[in-house]
């Protein structure tokens, strides 16, 4: 049980300043589970807890309701609607059997206007609760992004992965069927193989995406050129399959850079990907390339109808896609994160009469 006199807020009063506090203080009880008061009556009053516990909440939507915080012994509630003189934001109720110091609105303003010690008592403490508050309510909404951003993650994958496991699924029931011919055979066999490194492709972007900041210990000087020209016959063929063309107006220039083939691999095949992606009726992608005195800019630019408006500023986001019945969301995320984990960085952009123009760079090799 807390006595008046060693709540914090009235420590710093003199004797005089605690004796008109005392004349002005009354005593209530409450039993658990009842309202000291309402959201929206009139804040006519300041509380103190004595003894028990008090619980705050509220509405924070028509049809969501909040705890906001609990109460214990020498701590103040309901001073903001007396400070604001305006209704209560929140309700109040007794967990426990409680008691209150009760001092009406009036009393005191008027008490506070006296002392200056009490004041700025007061201030702090109105600070210290608003501090409280916006730490709760980022936490609050740090915990439901999360569990939104899960929740993306968790639908995309499964819508995924159901496509090529179906395929799988058929085609195994025809693998296995007795009177199948050999070449439907060898042509179920390369459907499976292909939808299982579909899946293998899936979770090699989930593991690429959840990958901790890597340094620059495992990139390795090599030579640019050679890297592209051997990577491009298997881009090229890949398009093939949808269509689409890649063209190489100048040939990469032989510059050496530091880089994990693996990753930057992975970087081609996901923005050529995204290109015959949005081509529906084939089309041209085309790689450039420029060199200045620290890094090289290679440019991948496709015949399709350019970056939608609305999902330009958050395009290298994970989960985003758009007008695609298929994917992850991972894809560009992936390729930023990799490009960034050589040094570099990534852009994309949309010009009158091209489509999609994505941009990397990544830093030559540093001359001693």
């Amino acid at each position: 049980m807390t006595g008046l006199d060693s709540i914090a807020l009235f420590r710093d009063l003199n004797l005089e300043e605690l004796q008109a506090l005392r004349l002005i203080t009354q005593e209530r009880q409450f039993t658990a589970g009842s309202e000291i008061f309402r959201e929206g009556t009139p804040g006519d009053s300041v509380y103190f807890v004595k003894a028990g516990r008090v619980e705050i909440s509220g509405f924070v939507s028509s049809n969501v309701h909040r705890v906001f915080s609990q109460i214990g012994p020498g701590e103040i509630f309901g001073e903001m609607a007396v400070i604001e003189h305006r209704p209560r934001s929140a309700t109040a109720t007794a967990l426990l059997d409680t008691e209150v110091y009760f001092i009406p609105r009036d009393e005191m303003l008027s008490l506070i206007k006296r002392s200056p010690a009490l004041a700025f008592g007061l201030l702090q403490e109105i600070s210290h609760r608003l501090r409280e508050f916006n730490q709760l309510h980022l936490r609050e909404m740090v915990q439901a992004e999360s569990l939104s951003l899960i929740g993306r993650f968790a639908q995309s994958i499964v819508h995924d992965l159901k496509n090529p496991l179906s395929i799988i699924g058929l085609s195994a029931e025809m693998f296995d069927m007795p009177d199948i011919s050999p070449e439907i055979r060898a042509k179920t066999q390369f459907r499976i193989r292909r939808q299982v490194e579909r899946i293998s492709d899936m979770v090699s972007d989930i593991l690429i995406f959840t990958e901790g900041k890597r340094t620059d210990a495992g990139l390795q000087p090599a030579d640019y050129r050679a890297f592209v020209l051997e990577l491009i016959p298997d881009l090229r063929a890949e398009a093939e399959l949808k269509g689409a063309q890649i063209e190489m107006p100048d040939p990469p220039p032989a510059v050496q850079i530091p880089f994990d083939p693996r990753r930057l691999n992975r970087v081609f095949h996901n923005l050529i990907h995204n290109a015959t992606d949005v081509m529906l009726n084939g089309g041209k992608i085309f790689l450039r390339f420029h060199v200045t005195e620290t890094k090289i800019i290679t440019e991948i630019e496709d015949t399709g109808p350019g970056i939608a408006p609305e999902i330009a500023g958050k395009l290298f986001q994970a989960f985003v896609t758009f007008g695609k019945t298929h994917g992850t969301g991972l894809g560009l995320s992936i390729c930023k994160k990799i490009v960034e984990d050589h040094g570099g960085t990534i852009s994309a952009r949309s010009e009158a009469g091209h489509g999609a123009i994505f941009s990397f760079t990544l830093p030559l090799v540093k001359l001693s």
